[in-house]
């Protein structure tokens, strides 16, 4: 069977009336265990319900009193599963075997992954709407950084926050801190800081500077014809950068080409002009210093 046929399992944790509550602790591992390995959850809200039944099978799990779930009107393939004193590993232990049991289609785990901006520490540099090249921040009506465009974003890829000079943007499911939304420490910010700072690596213009390298690249490759030697160094400059930004293979890979990037230079550029202009037309109608205000 392949992935787009068949039924998902649909995983209901149920704390409805027959039943207790879960310990917050135990839900939370129980969900975490079940959504990253692939698993697709639902806890109602109190008074809430669920999805109505679509004809895939259904897998309830809760603490039921006597160890016996209510009665489910409408359902279809049901299964039910006391959880009490079970561990998250033995939760998803009889998930498993529900799935394999009904045949359901097995999914890959789905990590959420996007950039979370701490305007507590953010200063509006910009520098990570310069860097990023697949478009996920944008400015609001106010020129202030925003993330515009999340399902934008590379799955493991955190390179933007590896630019940020002031630590301020974070990624929820990265393995380690501070981008992980840890206490920045000082040292942090000094680490951070050293890596990459995009205005004085590259002038203040990343596409002019990229443009400049694919030039001196064409140029000396062109001399020696011999296109497996440009793979080569394509290859090793892409895994260099990939080490030191932590970018995955997959990531660096789907990078636009260089059209793209050409093109995007322009926009910045034609967005970067328009604001310049709006904000020059805004001091130009303010009315200037009055005599008492000069101090005369």
């Amino acid at each position: 069977m392949n992935k787009t046929e068949g039924k998902n399992l649909r995983v209901v944790l149920y704390e409805g009336p027959g039943s207790a509550p879960m310990a917050a602790d135990d839900r939370y591992r129980a969900v975490s265990s079940l959504l990253e390995n692939g698993f697709e959850v639902s806890r109602p809200a109190p008074g809430g319900a669920v999805a109505p039944a679509d004809g895939a099978p259904l897998l309830l799990l809760g603490l039921f009193d006597e160890g016996h779930a209510p009665a489910f009107g409408g359902a279809g393939e049901l299964h039910v599963r006391d959880v009490r004193g079970l561990a998250s590993d033995a939760v998803l232990g009889a998930a498993r075997e529900v799935r394999e049991a009904s045949g359901a289609r097995r999914l890959d785990a789905w990590k959420p992954w996007f950039p979370v901006i701490d305007y507590d520490r953010c200063t509006n540099c910009m520098q990570c709407l310069t860097f990023c090249l697949f478009e996920v921040y944008g400015v609001d009506k106010n020129d202030k950084i925003t993330v515009q465009t999340q399902s934008n974003c590379k799955t493991d890829c955190p390179a933007c926050s590896r630019v940020c000079p002031e630590v301020a943007i974070l990624f929820p499911k990265y393995k380690k801190g501070p981008i992980n939304g840890d206490v920045v420490k000082a040292e942090d910010v000094k680490r951070e800081a050293m890596k990459i700072d995009i205005s004085a690596l590259l002038g203040g213009d990343l596409y002019a500077s990229l443009r400049d390298r694919q030039h001196a690249a064409r140029e000396r490759f062109s001399t020696e014809r011999d296109e497996s030697k440009a793979l080569l160094e394509r290859k090793r400059c892409l895994k260099e950068l990939g080490k030191d930004l932590d970018i995955p293979d997959e990531v660096l890979m789907s990078l636009p080409s260089v059209g793209d990037i050409q093109e995007r230079a322009e926009r910045a550029r034609s967005k970067l002009a328009t604001r310049q202009a709006r904000s020059q037309t805004v001091k130009d109608t303010k009315p200037g210093p009055t005599e008492r205000e000069w101090g005369i």
